[in-house]
């Protein structure tokens, strides 16, 4: 019997990971193909002939290098002003205990139960309404990255809390006791301690700012010039039809900075008992 459940396991394993791969397996594969704007039936795993010109033809577009450097620019941002929004948010929830703060965390979990794009239009109305002239912060890469800072917030803070708030009490009251006030806590002990979860978390944020679309779209749309990556790949599309060996190719070379992110800082991901030994029993 422990045989046979090794076995069911491993089938399952197996399954789930074909579901997950071989639709990536396609586009790699279709990348290096050349359509007449419709795709093979039935559909080709393996390429029957290897052709760089889909690569070629996204490489030479004349707006890949400004897209990529809005989308480098609006990545590293967000990531860094969501890491200590989020942080300095976590911290105060974990570790300061002020009036309301059940009440409002609450209410941070409330917003996590609404879908992201059902916000999209007072979000919209909000950045047209701060800034200069008519349009506000709208068609700017600071509207996109204080779009995405803000909408984080809440789902960052519900990440880091539980962490923090493990942390052990006492070493807040050595630094007490010794002088230092919240800004000494948090910045001397508490980031190194939580480390650990903020990197998982900065990783998450460039993969999903990097990736993102639609706000991207929204709010960046009309302005070639701010346009990022994923707003490119979706200008390739054809208004009546579609060469999708260039969609393809330009998806997979989107996809090569995230999968090196992933390789080098895989080892960054959550890590407990960080904190062990650092007080006496």
């Amino acid at each position: 019997m422990k045989a046979v459940k090794r076995g069911i396991f491993w089938i399952v394993l197996l399954a789930a990971v074909a579901v997950f791969i071989l639709p990536f397996l396609f586009m790699v594969s279709n990348s290096f193909e050349e359509f007449s704007y419709v795709l093979p039936t039935p559909p080709r795993i393996l390429p029957s002939r290897i052709n760089f010109s889909a690569y070629e033809h996204v490489l030479t577009q004349s707006n890949l290098p400004e897209a990529a450097w809005n989308s480098v620019l609006i990545t590293l941002c967000t990531a860094f002003f969501t890491v200590l929004v989020s942080s300095l948010s976590a911290y105060g929830f974990a570790r300061i205990d002020f009036f309301g703060r059940e009440t409002l965390f609450r209410i941070y979990l409330a917003t996590l139960m609404l879908p992201g794009f059902l916000g999209i239009i007072p979000q919209f109305l909000v950045l047209q309404w701060i800034g200069p002239g008519a349009s506000g912060l709208i068609g700017t890469k600071a509207g996109l990255i204080l779009l995405y800072v803000g909408t984080g917030v809440c789902g960052n803070t519900f990440f880091l809390r539980g962490h923090m708030a493990a942390l052990p009490k006492e070493l807040e009251e050595a630094v007490l006791i010794d002088g230092g006030g919240h800004f000494t806590t948090f910045f001397r002990v508490m980031l190194p301690l939580a480390l650990p979860s903020i990197s998982t978390l900065a990783i998450f944020c460039l993969q999903g700012t990097w990736e993102e679309f639609f706000s991207a779209k929204v709010i960046l749309g009309g302005v070639q010039s701010n346009i990022t990556l994923p707003v490119l790949i979706q200008s390739l599309k054809g208004a009546h039809a579609t060469r999708w060996e260039w969609i393809f190719a330009a998806s997979i070379l989107a996809q090569l900075p995230m999968i090196l992110l992933f390789a080098v800082f895989q080892k960054r991901f959550v890590v407990s008992g960080l904190a062990e030994g650092s007080v006496k029993a």
